[in-house]
């Protein structure tokens, strides 16, 4: 199989911005890292308490993985706004992608 290509972090999260608003789904920039690799962590909100935050990484053949980085539940906002903190004082460069998901559309599963 052919290695997915990588498009530069800053790129990919402009057009994770556009595509989710033109879903209706509000998505923010809370952190911006290296613009050409950073790595990018997803945290969905729904506003009730409750988030989940995905991390990124390369599986077989280069292809994107996304990863529950909490855990396969939702988990208390200061519970993801610590594990956030915690991977910004390892990786300073890093992108941080608030997405609120009141109505719970978002698929990271989706994602490219």
């Amino acid at each position: 199989m052919e290695e997915q290509s990588r498009l530069k972090a800053d790129i990919w999260v402009k057009a994770l911005i556009r595509q989710l608003d033109s879903d209706c789904i509000t998505a923010v920039v809370v952190r911006s890292g290296d613009p050409r690799a950073g790595a990018v962590y997803l945290k969905t909100n729904d506003l009730g308490g409750s988030c989940r935050v995905y991390s990124r990484s390369y599986g077989r053949e280069g292809k994107r993985v996304w990863s529950p980085a909490t855990g396969d539940t939702p988990v208390p906002e200061d519970q993801a706004d610590d594990y956030i903190r915690r991977q910004v004082k390892f990786d300073p460069d890093c992108w941080v992608i608030e997405i609120e998901d009141t109505a719970g559309r978002f698929d990271v599963t989706a994602l490219i």
